[in-house]
């Protein structure tokens, strides 16, 4: 096992990402956030965009609990699951003093679970745990053989895995090795560190089965009211964009129609129709066009806006 442990911190040495910037810092504030970001996020959009943009903002776990949340749903905004940026914007509330540095006390926190409480105190804490994402995961399942393993399983076989001795770099180089070579489909087991050892080279596929995703489609209508530069929209009560603004709904008129776009959220397939409305009887918020980019809305509404412009 130290064998192949050694192994694996050569090739991350040689191949890691050491260039993120959250991998370069102690901030625990810094590490969570990127950790809630990379969630359902792309590695390089968090990298360029997002991630420095949200701390050029919220610099600190206090500046973040001292704003509105409208603010902070402004500057989610186009990261979508918004249910993320509340759950940051309560935790900073819940940790004025900081966070907790065990996953244990980190999980009764609201948006924190198992993978991303370990994650913290691994990268942050530099604590000798296991820490397990879906790459992590896929790289145990193959190394170890386990077929359709429970998760309570995948955790103890990453901690009999684990290297003690130098745990963060360890867990990290797991997890590159997931993304950059153990990849769910056509991995690269030639140039795997664990190639001599692991049980699933030979049909590494069978591991990472899972089953076909179906998607609900979903109509929506959505009404375009302009008024001196200005588009109305309205507070969002639903589940899936909770207190941000959204087009107001309405009932299709077709002589009204301006036209339609697709869009996708977690398992729904959206086709999103949108038609002239001079009149609404709810209570509207009035946005300067110009101001659109620095609204809390998401980006299902912010495609109605490009189409539009």
């Amino acid at each position: 096992m130290k064998k192949i442990q050694k192994s694996l911190l050569d090739w991350y040495e040689k191949n890691g990402r050491h260039d993120l910037p959250w991998r370069n810092t102690d901030d625990i504030y810094h590490i969570y956030l990127s950790e809630i970001m990379l969630q359902q996020t792309q590695v390089s959009r968090v990298k360029e965009e997002y991630y420095p943009n949200f701390l050029e903002k919220f610099p600190t776990l206090q500046t973040l609990a001292n704003a509105p949340l409208d603010e902070v749903l402004a500057s989610w905004s186009g990261l979508g699951y918004y249910s993320r940026a509340r759950n940051l914007h309560k935790t900073a509330n819940l940790s004025k003093k900081g966070l907790p540095n065990s996953p244990k006390e980190l999980q009764k926190l609201p948006g924190i679970g198992q993978y991303t409480a370990s994650a913290i105190c691994s990268f942050g804490h530099h604590q000798a745990i296991p820490v397990v994402d879906t790459n992590i995961a896929r790289v145990i399942k193959r190394f170890f053989g386990l077929l359709n393993p429970l998760n309570d399983l995948i955790w103890t076989k990453a901690d009999q895995f684990l290297n003690h001795k130098h745990s963060r770099a360890h867990n990290l180089a797991v997890m590159d090795l997931g993304s950059l070579i153990c990849t769910p489909k056509s991995p690269n087991c030639r140039e795997c560190p664990l190639q001599e050892s692991c049980h699933g080279k030979e049909d590494p596929e069978i591991y990472t089965k899972t089953k076909k995703k179906e998607y609900e489609s979903l109509e929506l209508f959505y009404g375009i009211f302009l008024k001196d530069n200005k588009l109305a929209l309205v507070k969002s009560s639903g589940k899936m964009y909770k207190n941000m603004l959204e087009l107001p709904s309405v009932d299709p008129i077709e002589d009204n129609y301006l036209g339609s776009y697709k869009h996708s959220y977690t398992k729904y397939r959206l086709n999103v129709k949108l038609y002239r409305i001079d009149e609404y009887d709810g209570d509207i918020v009035w946005i300067d066009i110009k101001k659109l980019e620095s609204a809390p809305i998401s980006s299902l509404t912010k495609k109605a806006i490009d189409f539009l412009q």
